[in-house]
């Protein structure tokens, strides 16, 4: 049955977490499972049906709704939300040269080489290595191989290459730097990377998507692997849409047509 989110609470994963570099990772991911956590056990406490409630969270935020959802199929003693609200989400760190991470790597508001900087600062305090990364030389062959099955330039439909893409060959491997920065290879870090008997387990999910956003194509490969496993999934893309491009609502002149849904 359909759920219907004017009858639930929605639980927004993008809140005031502890940040990095002052807090790794993933103190951030903990502290987001633990709050979700709290708000299931004491739902009724707050006069919540804990049987209507929504994860929702945008960029980073989303991010931590597919990782907090893994964690929470563990806690069988209690209800489990019933849809997943995904804004363009980073979902993955295994190919950072897929179509939208090379049409999209210098538009604004998050270039590629920033997002890469922002990721090695939440796992390590440092941007070491930032332009090998983005080259995929932190991804041993055998991964990338081991993965291909759910994160490929293959699974991107064609109509999304219209822009311009270069099958991408990889810069040489650095052990270094994979020993570094392996936790990105952690599903709770990489919600791509999730098996599909965890995947089954997912409520019902809305998933936007940007055209203009390098994370575009995590989302398109999430949504695939969503509707592979059975998990019904309402799409939205925004052909005029970039990354943050929701932090505009209500701007007035800064507002874009693209994010002004109006409620039936």
């Amino acid at each position: 049955m359909p759920v219907h989110l004017k009858d639930c609470v929605l639980t927004d994963c993008f809140f005031r977490y502890p940040l990095a570099p002052e807090h790794p990772y993933p103190a951030q991911q903990l502290s987001c499972y633990t709050a979700v956590l709290h708000f299931l056990k004491n739902a009724q406490d707050y006069g919540v049906d804990p049987k209507r409630i929504v994860l929702a969270g945008d960029s980073s935020g989303g991010t931590l709704v597919a990782s907090t959802a893994q964690q929470l199929l563990m806690t069988k003693d209690l209800p489990q939300p019933q849809a997943h609200i995904l804004i363009y989400p980073y979902l993955q760190c295994l190919d950072l040269n897929l179509p939208s991470y090379q049409q999209n790597q210098s538009i604004p508001l998050l270039v590629k080489k920033n997002a890469v900087r922002f990721a090695t600062v939440y796992l390590s305090g440092t941007d070491a290595g930032v332009n090998e990364i983005m080259a995929n030389a932190h991804v041993p062959q055998e991964l990338m191989t081991k993965y291909q099955k759910w994160i490929s330039a293959e699974h991107i439909p064609e109509e999304f290459k219209g822009r311009g893409y270069v099958p991408f060959v990889p810069g040489p491997f650095s052990e270094d730097l994979f020993q570094k920065y392996k936790t990105v290879f952690d599903p709770i870090f990489s919600p791509l990377l999730a098996e599909d008997a965890v995947i089954q387990q997912f409520p019902e999910t809305f998933l936007l998507t940007c055209e203009y956003d390098i994370f575009r194509d995590d989302g398109l490969l999430y949504k695939k692997r969503l509707e592979d496993n059975g998990v019904p999934v309402t799409w939205l893309h925004l052909k005029d849409g970039f990354h943050a491009i929701a932090l505009l609502i209500d701007m007035g002149s800064f507002q874009f047509p693209g994010v002004s849904l109006q409620e039936d």
